[in-house]
């Protein structure tokens, strides 16, 4: 089969798309890429949850990779991130990363969290249309993750476009000449955070570096390249889709308006239903795998549809309905097993601070153009909206 993205409506709603592929196979052959590639799709729950887990599914894009042509020049610290790695490589540097991320260390930026939601809320403009992306999905996660790693604020509109730029889907020089731009910054951070050094992760993670963790130079750029690019793109998205799920649903939107506490409890099922993540990070098979009936050969590339998983009937009754009193803590936006997205805790934070706050402050507030008119990024890994115009 071709691959699902050249269906000129799968941007705007994938899920029929994915919904009629799974009902003929939750796993099938699709034709990728110019030169026609075929990978493996997973549309299934039980299939994509068994995928993520399991170590015959390597991440290592290097070992893949080696030895075949490629025009393509993205730099190492984007092409080899952490998330192109297997254990004992990546339990390594995942455990140097994951402290900052436990739900103590986001209980302590919650305070921050808070203050800059208020503050971008203020500035929402009364009895006229306005973007809601613009204005709270891309600068809220923006600004967390950047006061994070201590990136000067002047400095912040080009980490934003050059990270957005990473995703530009069918633009490989756009995505390979962002690649250079964000580890050609990072690297130059790190220089002067050497010499005047603070407090932030970014400082943390250069002391190990110069410490007793032997991170290399090249693994030190690539991991603060990674947590400033994965540390506020799913969240953007996240935001974005939520938003609209509820603005679409007034029932569900004023359900959370009149019982703000549950919504955290709502967030999965929000994740869910219009995951930020469409397709999982590269994967391929190192040995022969069969997923459920589906055999695989070594070698071969595999596409893990988070979004297409989540909206299975078989794992989620009538997937296609929002409830947010929904039981959803089981859906795949973050991933699952070993490369369980580290920054789940703060995502969460951040949408429960911003969408509370959204919601008292902000009662009338609706969509200001019909939904089948929307811009939607064009990019396979995620579903995000590029704008989202609303009325207050």
């Amino acid at each position: 089969m071709t691959d699902p993205m050249q269906d000129p409506g799968f941007l705007q709603d994938p899920y029929p798309t994915y919904a009629a592929m799974r009902s003929r196979c939750p796993v099938q052959p699709v034709s990728t890429g110019s030169g026609g590639h075929i990978s493996y799709l997973v549309t299934g729950y039980a299939e994509a949850r068994q995928a993520l887990g399991d170590a015959r599914l390597s991440k290592d894009t290097a070992a893949f990779f080696a030895g075949k042509e490629s025009r393509r020049r993205l730099h190492p610290a984007v092409a080899h991130t952490m998330l192109a790695t297997d254990p004992p490589q990546h339990t390594r540097l995942r455990k140097l990363v994951t402290k900052a991320f436990t739900t103590g260390a986001v209980a302590e930026l919650r305070p921050f969290i808070t203050q800059v939601t208020d503050e971008l809320l203020d500035q929402w403009p009364v009895g006229e249309p306005f973007d809601l992306v613009a204005r709270l999905a891309v600068p809220l996660p923006v600004i967390v993750i950047c006061e994070l790693l201590g990136v000067p604020e002047g400095d912040r509109p080009d980490v934003r476009r050059w990270s957005a730029e990473l995703f530009a889907a069918g633009k490989p020089d756009v995505i390979d000449t962002a690649s250079h731009s964000l580890a050609d910054y990072m690297t130059g951070l790190i220089t002067a955070k050497r010499l005047d050094p603070g407090g932030s992760l970014l400082d943390r993670l250069i002391a190990a570096r110069d410490g007793d963790d032997h991170l290399s130079e090249e693994e030190l750029v690539s991991l603060a390249v990674l947590l400033l690019v994965a540390g506020h793109e799913t969240t953007t998205n996240f935001l974005g889709n939520a938003a609209l799920a509820l603005l679409q649903r007034p029932a569900e939107l004023d359900h959370l308006r009149k019982n703000p506490d549950e919504v955290p409890a709502a967030l999965d099922e929000l994740l869910r239903f219009d995951s930020p993540v469409s397709t999982a990070t590269f994967r391929f098979t190192t040995e022969a795998v069969t997923l459920g009936d589906t055999d695989i050969p070594a070698g071969v590339p595999v596409l893990v549809a988070l979004g297409a998983a989540n909206r299975d009937p078989e794992r989620f009754p009538s997937p296609d309905l929002l409830d947010v009193d929904r039981d959803a803590a089981a859906h795949l936006s973050f991933g699952h097993g070993i490369h369980r997205c580290v920054g789940a805790p703060l995502a969460k934070a951040e949408a429960e601070i911003s969408l509370r706050a959204v919601l008292a402050r902000f009662p009338g507030i609706r969509l200001a153009t019909p939904p089948d008119r929307l811009d939607w990024r064009r990019t396979r890994l995620v579903r995000g909206l590029a704008s989202l115009p609303v009325l207050t």
